[in-house]
């Protein structure tokens, strides 16, 4: 049985784009999960700053970003479940860029049942 790391991509400030460094991730992801099974669940996660719909639209868009990517790199769709948190689940707390940075990201987790 094939383990898989959970991993985690980050995003710049009010942006669904994937960094050169988010792909690189996902690319060592990807492998990975392509030899594993069960579903891999995308969790896109925003900061504090913007209105409630915002964030959960703009950590959807996230997580489709990352799914798209995901896709092309082999991994079947209907693998993958996307959800939004928006800003309801921190990495970390604070109002400051060094928090911030940390809660703009898409979470990759795989599950097995």
């Amino acid at each position: 049985e094939v383990s898989c790391e959970d991993a985690a991509v980050y995003f710049e400030f009010n942006s669904d784009e994937l960094t050169d460094e988010a792909k690189q991730d996902l690319k060592e992801a990807s492998e990975c999960m392509s030899d594993a099974e069960g579903q891999i669940v995308l969790e896109g996660h925003t900061d504090e700053r913007g209105t409630t719909r915002y964030n959960l639209s703009l950590g959807q868009r996230r997580a489709e970003s990352v799914k798209r990517l995901l896709v092309g790199k082999g991994l079947s769709p209907n693998r993958m479940r996307s959800v939004s948190y928006g800003e309801e689940r921190p990495a970390e707390s604070g109002s400051n860029e060094a928090s911030w940075s940390k809660n703009r990201r898409v979470e990759v987790k795989l599950v097995t049942q």
